[in-house]
């Protein structure tokens, strides 16, 4: 997936951190949690794919600009988080629905993430989020990402992926509370 006849050219260094193969180590390392990132962001396992896929390719083409190495998690997470933010807009609220009850319970329609974030409280809750918050939750709790490396990876101060999180968690916390409150009555 990663290997490519049109390989960019890069000039290795000293250690041979430039080389093509120390590309596909450091990816390779990344993929499943950016898929995971990627799929509970767009709640769509196909459109998750598609945009792991597309940061992949994207980090491949500018693989030969980036500088420090050892920051390669925070600079895919950043391509990736971006990948993810571009199809949210460009979709405006589109979401694809099956055209017929057949299609709908086709074995190949299966999609994990709909589903877990259908049948989880939670889920429902964040996908209320403002598309900022949505993104701090997303790399804190299912991409298990340090606070350090969020702020890394939005390009952000510590200070605003602290904030952005609490903020989060209190929308969180006062509409899971409405809703219970809503269902004593």
């Amino acid at each position: 997936m990663l290997s490519s006849t049109s390989a960019p050219e890069v000039e290795p260094g000293l250690d041979g951190s430039s080389s093509p193969g120390t590309f596909v180590q450091l990816a390779e390392a990344e993929v499943a949690a950016a898929y995971r990132v990627a799929g509970f962001l767009l709640h769509d396992a196909d459109e998750a794919q598609d945009a792991t896929q597309e940061a992949l390719l994207k980090a491949w083409r500018a693989w030969p600009g980036l500088r420090e190495r050892a920051r390669f998690s925070a600079w895919f997470g950043q391509i990736l988080v971006n990948t993810c933010r571009n199809r949210l807009r460009d979709r405006h609220g589109v979401r694809w629905v099956p055209l017929d009850d057949e299609t709908a319970d086709a074995p190949t329609s299966i999609d994990p993430f709909r589903a877990a974030i259908a049948r989880d409280e939670l889920g429902r809750l964040v996908a209320r989020l403002s598309r900022d918050h949505q993104i701090v939750i997303a790399l804190r709790f299912w991409g298990d990402y340090s606070l350090q490396e969020i702020a890394d990876r939005l390009e952000v101060p510590l200070g605003t992926v602290k904030s952005r999180l609490h903020n989060a968690i209190e929308a969180l916390r006062e509409e899971h509370e409405g809703q219970s409150k809503g269902r004593s009555r």
